[in-house]
C-alpha cells in the first residue's frame, strides 16, 4: 500500500484546555467511493490544523500533528468526523456508498471507542429522524412535543452509552461527546417552541410541551476542559444565558430583549458567566465577529478587556490575535 504522509512538527493550536500538550498525534485514513481530486482534513476547532492529498483509492493519507490541547474533531471531505485527543493514532476506512458512509476504526484503542460511541448516538439519531437543524425542523412541521421527546430520549441514550464504554473510552472524548449531545438537546429546548411559533404561528401555549420556563430545571452546566472545546456545548451557553435572563425578567411579570450588537453581547454574557465557561463564550464571541470579517475596529476595545480581565486560555489569546494578522 502506498502511504502519503505530512508530518508538522510545530505546536497547533486548538481552542480549549488548560495545558500545552506535546505528543503526536497521527490521523490516517483511506478513502473509496469519492470522485473529488482531493482529499481534505480540517479540523473543527482550529482551522490552523489543516491537510490536503490527491485522491488516489488504496492509498493510504497519513496526517501528524501537535495539538496543543484536546480533544478535537477532524472532518474527512467536509462530512466524515473523527474524535480524537492529543497522543492518540487513529485509522479511518472510508468508505461512500451513495448518500451512505461506511466508516471502520482502528487504532488507539481509548479513541476508536469513543468513536464507536459516537456511531451509536448517530445511528439512534437516524432512528429517530432527530435533526441536527432546528429551521429543519420547522420546515417539516415536526411537533415541538415530538422534537423535546426524542431529545430526551438521546439524553437518555448517551448517558447508557457513556456507561457501556466507560472502561475503554477515553473519558475526555465521553465528556465531548456528552456536552456535544446536552447541546442539541437543550437547544431543542429553549430554542425550538419559540422557533415553531414564529414559523407556524403557533403559540408555545398551544404546543403541549408544558412550562416552556421549566424545562431546563435542573440541568447542570459544564465547565470541564473537554467540554468546553466542543463549539455546539459553547453557542449553547450563549443561547442559555439570554433563555434566562428571559426567564427571570418575565418571572417579575417583565419583558426582556436580547442583546442584538457585539457590545451588548459582551457586556450581557462577561456578567452572566464566571471563570472557564466566561473564557469560553467570550473568546466564541469574538472569534465569530472576527471570521465575519466586517468592522473588525470594533472587536479591538472588546478583545483588549477580555484579555486584561477575563482571559484564562493564554491560547485563546494566540488564537485571536492571529485572526486578526
Amino acid at each position: 500500500m502506498n502511504k502519503l504522509k505530512i508530518f508538522v512538527g510545530i505546536a497547533l493550536l486548538c481552542g480549549a484546555g488548560s495545558v500545552y500538550a506535546q505528543k503526536k498525534t497521527t490521523l490516517s485514513t483511506e478513502v473509496y467511493g469519492y470522485q473529488q481530486d482531493m482529499v481534505y482534513y480540517d479540523c473543527l476547532q482550529s482551522p490552523a490544523i489543516t491537510a490536503e492529498f490527491h485522491n488516489n483509492p488504496g492509498e493510504e493519507f497519513t496526517y501528524s500533528f501537535k495539538p496543543r490541547f484536546s480533544p478535537l474533531v477532524i472532518l474527512v471531505n467536509g462530512r466524515t468526523e473523527v474524535l480524537m485527543s492529543e497522543g492518540d493514532s487513529v485509522h479511518v476506512v472510508v468508505r461512500k456508498e451513495g448518500k451512505q458512509i461506511q466508516l471502520v476504526f482502528s487504532g488507539s484503542e481509548s479513541a476508536v471507542a469513543a468513536n464507536r460511541l459516537r456511531q451509536e448516538l448517530r445511528q439512534m439519531h437516524r432512528q429517530l429522524n432527530f435533526k441536527s437543524q432546528l429551521l429543519s425542523c420547522a420546515a417539516l412541521d415536526i411537533k415541538p412535543q415530538k422534537r423535546i421527546n426524542d431529545a430526551r430520549t438521546l439524553l437518555g441514550k448517551v448517558k447508557e452509552l457513556a456507561a457501556k464504554y466507560k472502561d475503554i473510552a477515553n473519558p475526555q472524548l465521553v465528556a465531548y461527546i456528552e456536552a456535544e449531545q446536552e447541546a442539541m438537546s437543550y437547544l431543542s429546548f429553549v430554542e425550538y417552541p419559540k422557533m415553531y411559533a414564529e414559523v407556524r404561528h403557533q403559540t408555545i401555549e398551544e404546543q403541549e410541551i408544558g412550562d416552556y420556563w421549566k424545562l431546563m430545571d435542573g440541568v447542570k452546566l459544564r465547565d470541564d476542559a473537554a467540554s468546553l472545546m466542543c463549539p455546539d456545548y459553547v453557542s449553547f451557553l450563549m443561547r442559555y444565558c439570554f433563555y434566562d435572563q428571559e426567564k427571570k425578567a418575565v418571572a417579575v411579570g417583565g419583558a426582556y430583549t436580547m442583546p442584538g450588537t457585539l457590545e451588548t453581547m459582551f457586556e450581557t454574557l462577561k456578567q452572566y458567566y464566571q471563570g472557564h465557561q466566561r473564557d469560553a463564550v467570550l473568546y466564541t464571541l469574538l472569534c465569530n465577529f472576527i471570521r465575519n470579517g466586517k468592522q473588525i475596529d470594533r472587536v479591538l476595545p472588546l478583545m483588549k478587556e477580555y484579555k486584561d480581565q477575563y482571559n484564562q486560555n493564554k491560547a485563546y489569546v494566540e488564537v485571536l490575535d492571529s485572526l486578526l494578522q
